[in-house]
């Protein structure tokens, strides 16, 4: 019985409806779009840290997961580890900043290839003059580049040598001593990758590291991809908080709105259920039940329209904000979404049980 008199409300005004439903959909669309932004650039680094094949990582003193610090590390450091038990090489890298979470990396391409296997080339092949660049499938998608294409960065041309399947270390490559005299860092690295001659020693040599090298941040590779957390990023966690408090706030007023124009128009349909013997108890009932019904549509329409942003995104920018879909955060969203509708049904649904019958039914 309730369920078809809340159905039948929302047909016979389905404009208003539709657009409450949509309203409440955005900022779902927009919780789901920002935490899919956020896990897909954490796993994306994740991915690519993993890629280079290093067992640890040795990073400047001042130097965070997020702030790299510059080139400041001395290259020499690199020979010094290649010389210490159990370390089968070690790799320098140098890394510039162009469009946050965008770098150019600078790398010995040829150490790279015996750290990691090397890069998977879609198109073209390796670094051979101080002025190439490779490029991931995503970025050159970005920036509408192919092989031999000339590529603006740093205020300086490239020519795109090779196009390379990406999850491994670094999007935008160059050579190591190329980018060192662009960022007149000769000699100076960013940090430094360290592969072992067996991944069984890893704790053993890092415990070593530490002693010979106490002033540096020293990492297994698992740990450093570890990092690369909501959690562990500073004022991520609470940036998401306040989107969802916003969520729940729009949600909130638009169907505290919504329902209160409804009780306003059906004024004399309340009086008559009134009339008939309708407590207040089930005015309130209908009044939430249909916010709550507003309420998962808008929740399923967020859902569909962030598959829309993935797409769009995917399309645009998918090297400068790598988005996924996180499923986990439907049901999470959907709750946001009921919650501020119940809130929002509240007045609108107490102030119709509130009514008198007699007043209602002489209502024009």
């Amino acid at each position: 019985m309730t369920f078809k008199l809340v159905l039948e409300n929302l047909k016979y005004r389905p404009m208003r409806s539709l657009l409450s439903i949509l309203l409440i959909g955005v900022p779902v669309t927009l919780i789901l779009s920002l935490v899919g932004l956020s896990h897909g650039m954490l796993e994306d680094s994740q991915r690519r840290a993993r890629g280079v094949g290093a067992d640890l990582i040795v990073r400047a003193p001042s130097a965070s997961v997020i702030n790299l610090s510059g080139p400041s590390l001395d290259e020499r450091l690199t020979a010094f580890l290649e010389k210490q038990p159990h370390v089968a090489m070690a790799m320098g890298v140098t890394m510039h900043a162009i469009d946050l979470p965008l770098f150019v990396t600078g790398l010995d391409l040829q150490k790279f290839n015996r750290m990691s296997g090397g890069f998977t080339y879609l198109k073209g092949g390796p670094l051979r003059r101080p002025d190439d660049v490779l490029v991931d499938r995503s970025y050159a998608a970005q920036k509408h580049v192919g092989v031999g294409d000339n590529l603006i960065l740093m205020n300086r041309s490239w020519r795109v040598a090779g196009i390379i399947e990406g999850g491994k270390l670094a999007r935008i490559v160059v050579p190591l001593e190329t980018l060192q005299d662009l960022d007149s860092s000769h000699g100076k690295v960013t940090q430094i990758y360290v592969k072992l001659d067996n991944p069984a020693n890893t704790k053993l040599v890092l415990e070593e590291l530490k002693k010979v090298l106490p002033n540096y941040p020293i990492n297994t590779m698992e740990d450093y991809i570890a990092a690369f957390n909501v959690s562990n990023i500073q004022g991520l966690r609470e940036f998401i908080v306040v989107i969802m408090a916003i969520g729940v706030v729009i949600g909130f007023a638009v169907v505290c709105l919504s329902m209160y124009m409804a009780v306003l128009q059906r004024t004399r349909e309340i009086g008559i259920l009134k009339s008939l013997g309708a407590s207040e108890a089930f005015i309130v009932e209908l009044i939430l039940a249909e916010a709550l019904l507003l309420g998962v549509g808008g929740t399923i329409l967020g859902i569909v329209m962030s598959f829309g942003a993935y797409w769009l995104i995917g399309h645009l920018v998918p090297a400068s904000i790598p988005m996924i879909i996180v499923p986990i955060w439907w049901p999470i969203a959907g709750a946001v979404t009921l919650a501020g509708a119940f809130i929002g049904a509240l007045y609108p649904g107490l102030s119709a049980a509130r009514h008198d019958p007699i007043e209602a039914l002489a209502y024009e």
